[in-house]
């Protein structure tokens, strides 16, 4: 078999999966693969192994708590191994390829924060990534106790002043916080999340048979998304294969529960038809 049937078996089975029996950085980890075909993951489970171990063991050395597991993961992530937000190259695509981010010491907030999230739930503590708007932030818990942390920024801890700051920055002025910013991302959204960073910058690189892949990828692991398939269509109708444009839009009408998009998406399959006559 070879490394991308590999690769599609891996994604699809994720599918089949409840969403906390997710292994979020290897699923990310068989993404990344998907563009770089030939390369093992071998190498990449041995590093997140080797990073689990030692924030491990820098937690047993300190006093404990939330703060001796911010301190740990700032340590050994940031501080000792080197990774760091790449602000210079934001856009570039490796950072959004766990492998490549792994290989330069730097990515973006949201693989960053997979890295985190994996050592962390390696350790059993309790860890997830926030639906926030615009910049991944993580959360631990202990208790009745919680700390947001930015993995862009060393695992710097976010107090309620930043978050709004962050907010207002990217939704506008207007914008306020609300209980869904504090919301724990599921894994498969995670995912998600992370492939439409490759996906979007692709679409403005126009590279739309590259963005559209990118969507066929997430497909495989979240084939119950009607958006993806919305996407999907659109992209398809974009590059001109109108049949498979149809097939998506159609996947994506069935799954629709709004009689409003359903409608919206009844008249977008009638404009692709009228264009195969």
């Amino acid at each position: 078999m070879s490394a991308t049937a590999d690769t599609t078996h891996a994604l699809r089975r994720l599918a089949s999966l409840d969403d906390a029996s997710i292994e979020l950085a290897e699923a990310a980890l068989a993404l990344a693969a998907r563009e770089l075909p030939g390369v093992q993951p071998g190498r990449y489970l041995d590093h997140l192994a080797e990073l689990a171990n030692d924030i491990g063991a820098a937690f047993a050395a300190s006093p404990g708590g939330l703060s001796g597991k911010r301190d740990a993961l700032a340590s050994v992530i940031h501080d000792a191994f080197g990774y760091t937000g790449d602000q210079q190259s934001y856009d570039d695509l490796q950072n959004a390829n766990l492998m490549r981010v792994i290989d330069r010491r730097k990515g973006l907030p949201i693989s960053l924060g997979i890295l985190h999230i994996h050592c962390g739930r390696q350790l059993g503590w309790d860890i997830c990534g926030l639906n926030f708007p615009g910049h991944f932030l993580i959360r631990i818990e202990e208790g009745p106790e919680r700390l947001i942390l930015d993995p862009f920024a060393g695992a710097e801890v976010i107090d309620v002043a930043r978050l709004r700051k962050l907010l207002k920055a990217t939704l506008g002025e207007d914008a306020e916080l609300a209980p869904t910013h504090y919301a724990p991302a599921s894994n498969r959204d995670t995912l998600i999340r992370l492939q439409n960073n490759r996906k979007v910058r692709l679409i403005k690189a126009d590279q739309i048979s590259d963005a559209l892949k990118a969507v066929e990828d997430m497909l495989l692991f979240a084939p119950g998304e009607d958006s993806l398939w919305h996407e999907a269509g659109l992209l398809n109708a974009h590059l001109g294969n109108l049949r498979a444009a149809l097939v998506a839009l159609g996947q994506c009408r069935d799954l629709s529960g709004s009689p409003v998009d359903r409608a919206r998406v009844d008249q977008l399959i009638a404009e692709i038809s009228s264009r195969l006559n």
